[in-house]
């Protein structure tokens, strides 16, 4: 006797699951191809150490050189490797940036949590998030980094700062529309204890718009590290970051044209492809909006 798992009615049920990658990829191919260009920038940051030698080291007669089978990017006005130095960069960038969404959004979702449930809580931290979102986020920061001093950490806590404001009203503004279901409202009648009406029948509404969020908050963050590194009001000047690379090359720009277009050309595919991989992700967990554009 043919077992029912082998006969030809089940076969047709368990093909589409041979393509189940295919399909998602061809469903979702800007989510796909800024998660690709993302994986390949942090697997490259974190292996830096093992194939993109040193980017500290200067040697004076190799001032300037293009682009070579030796230096894949040339080198910058003190003889030191862009390659390694742009690599390094990365590490930096996307250090600040996934710090920077993961703080963020951690604060922001407790503040937006109380901020919607509680009415008197909502007053006070509503009107503190509109004081912090007056401040312009790059004045913050090089205030900040001007009293406090450079370094990755305070860089980090310079950027969360604006960007905390941002996601407690984004959380606040579900947390308002679920406060009154009837879900929520039956686990209230039912004596359930605050914590878990909280974290079980509120929390996950937050979590799509949530993580969708925190991508764009990550782009955010690379571009305002680059921004103040360009000023000089970012990490240690002898840290290699892309915004530093191009402030201290960009006098070279007409003979050495790499030196800049190196670090700007990683800063973009950075930036572009943590933006690609919010607005498919965005499109995964909302189809409707998929459906809309």
């Amino acid at each position: 006797m043919t077992s029912a798992v082998n006969s030809p009615a089940n076969a047709g049920l368990a093909q589409p699951s041979k393509w189940s990658a295919w399909l998602f990829m061809r469903r979702n191919p800007t989510m796909v191809v800024g998660g690709g260009l993302l994986l390949l920038m942090v697997l490259a940051a974190l292996a830096a150490p093992w194939f993109a030698g040193d980017p500290q080291t200067i040697n004076p007669i190799n001032r300037l050189k293009a682009p070579s089978l030796e230096f894949w990017l040339g080198t910058d006005h003190l003889g030191r490797d862009v390659f390694a130095r742009v690599i390094y960069g990365a590490r930096v960038s996307l250090q600040v940036g996934i710090f920077v969404a993961v703080v963020s959004i951690l604060i922001g979702t407790v503040l937006g949590l109380l901020a919607g449930y509680f009415r008197q809580v909502d007053a006070v931290v509503t009107r503190l998030m509109d004081g912090m979102m007056a401040i312009p986020a790059i004045l913050l920061a090089i205030a900040l980094v001007a009293l406090m001093g450079a370094s990755v950490s305070i860089v980090i806590l310079a950027i969360v700062l604006p960007e905390i404001p941002r996601v407690v009203r984004l959380v606040r503004s579900v947390v308002l529309s679920v406060r009154e279901a009837p879900y929520v409202e039956a686990a209230r009648a039912g004596g359930t204890r605050l914590h878990v009406i909280l974290g079980r029948h509120i929390l996950p509404s937050t979590m799509a718009p949530l993580i969708v969020q925190a991508t764009y908050i990550c782009a955010a963050a690379i571009i305002v590290e680059s921004a103040l590194s360009f000023l000089g009001a970012g990490v240690p000047p002898e840290t290699p970051t892309w915004g530093s690379m191009i402030a201290q090359s960009r006098q070279y720009l007409p003979r050495a044209p790499w030196t800049v277009f190196a670090p700007g050309i990683a800063l973009a595919l950075v930036v572009l492809s943590v933006n690609l991989f919010g607005d498919g992700l965005r499109d995964w967990l909302d189809p409707r909006a998929a459906r809309r554009g």
